[in-house]
């Protein structure tokens, strides 16, 4: 049995000796070790017990990951109140394919996606339509609470729930966020204590206008590393939570710092939960400092390289929304589709555009007189996981477009500003 460095109770020690079964000692000692590793003293209880996963893909490459599922499930492990998971990676209805493409996703990439999916639901996955990275918008039934323990592992969704939400989690891999859910408890260490939501950099902003959220996320993830920001002046244009363009901005300059950086934690002053409770007893006593004006912005933004082999390409396609689009982005990209086609004098979009959300936001948008207004603008509205298709390495050597800073960073998709996105799509500028 594993020598634990902290001293356990006796149904830890009864867990660990095998005395519930060979697979609850492994997943138990799986834990213990992550905690010994960042000193944790203590196991806690998840209190959110609604989990999330973030590995949701049946790549076939993820050998280990399905007879462990297996043994999972032999050994009746199920989680108490069931859990949401990433975005699935395929669409063909929506997010066109040719043969060969197809032929690379259900028979390389993805050739396992139904059998885990089944293995999931054997496990707890209870929502048919629970696919999204950004499970806790309130259509998605997926919101801790603030002080809320949790297990998660999608890097967008931590750092939105511990900074928007105040729930508390660390940024942890898959497959632990399983174990963590399955088990009902975490490790307490890092952002689930007080000192670790303490804030290593302050922040400022000196910008004439509202930064880009993806840009903003970007600058301050590649300055502050894994590091915790506290951001002053952001108030002077967001509104007090939970103001849905407020929510917006935020999970998409969250999704930034944490795929740019490594931030699971941020504090926006007079805005997040504990920023407005605490302010700047949030500062630990040494902290360093980062000021962002105009010109930081705009350095951070034409720093991004340009990985296509001809860079005056037309796109092959533009993907909005990773993270997933909320209802009210959604609404806001149909109205300014239209209004940029009636300025271009076009009636369809030139290029191929995916907007991209979650299965129940979808479902909602779709009641609204905007889902036919999008759609006549020749736009497509899909529930897959951009990142997943482009994992295709027949998908991945197109030039294609976002306004995601994620999605740049791990594809060689090209990041552009949402201004200049309207005007390539709609045909008002080229490459």
């Amino acid at each position: 049995m594993y020598n634990p460095k902290r001293q356990l109770t006796q149904e830890e020690k009864e867990i660990l000796e095998g005395k519930q079964g060979e697979t609850k000692a492994k997943r138990r000692e799986c834990l213990v070790r992550y905690g010994d590793i960042f000193g944790a003293k203590r196991r806690v209880k998840v209190t959110h017990k609604k989990g999330h996963l973030v590995t949701s893909f049946g790549l076939q490459l993820l050998t280990p990951i399905y007879p462990l599922m297996d043994e999972l499930i032999k050994a009746g492990l199920v989680s108490e109140e069931g859990f949401t998971c990433d975005p699935r990676p395929r669409d063909y209805q929506n997010v066109t394919a040719n043969p060969l493409e197809k032929l690379v996703f259900n028979h390389f990439r993805y050739s396992t996606q139904k059998h885990y999916e089944e293995q999931l639901k054997k496990v707890g996955r209870r929502d048919d339509k629970g696919f999204t990275c950004t499970c806790y918008l309130k259509e998605n039934g997926n919101t801790p609470e603030k002080g809320d323990i949790i297990s998660w592992a999608e890097s967008s969704a931590v750092v939105f729930a511990n900074s928007v939400l105040g729930a508390r989690c660390n940024r942890n891999s898959g497959v632990y966020d399983l174990f963590g859910i399955l088990l009902g408890e975490v490790p307490e260490f890092g952002f689930l204590l007080d000192e670790g939501r303490k804030a290593d950099y302050k922040v400022i902003i000196k910008c004439s206008k509202l930064p880009e959220a993806q840009i903003l996320g970007s600058a301050i993830g590649r300055k502050v590393r894994e590091k915790v920001p506290y951001v002053i002046g952001l108030d002077k244009w967001l509104k007090d939570l939970p103001d849905e363009d407020t929510l917006a901005y935020l999970k998409d300059f969250g999704a930034a710092t944490a795929s740019n950086g490594a931030v699971g934690l941020y504090h926006i002053d007079k805005i997040t939960p504990e920023a407005k409770e605490l302010g700047d007893k949030l500062f630990k006593e040494e902290r360093k400092e980062y000021v962002i004006d105009d010109e930081e912005i705009e350095r951070v933004y034409h720093s991004y390289p340009v990985r296509w082999k001809k860079k005056s390409a037309k796109p092959h396609k533009c993907f909005i929304g990773c993270p997933h689009l909320t209802l009210k982005q959604l609404i806001d990209w149909t109205v300014k589709r239209e209004e940029a086609l009636k300025e271009s004098g076009k009636k369809k979009l030139v290029i191929d555009t995916v907007l991209t959300s979650s299965p129940h936001v979808i479902d909602e948008f779709k009641k609204s007189e905007y889902y036919l207004r999008l759609l006549s603008l020749g736009a497509h509205l899909s529930y897959i996981c951009p990142l997943r298709y482009i994992d295709n390495p027949l998908c991945h050597s197109r030039p294609l477009i976002t306004n995601s800073n994620k999605l740049r960073t791990y594809t060689f998709a090209r990041y552009e500003k949402d201004e200049k996105i309207l005007a390539l799509i709609t045909g008002k500028e080229k490459y």
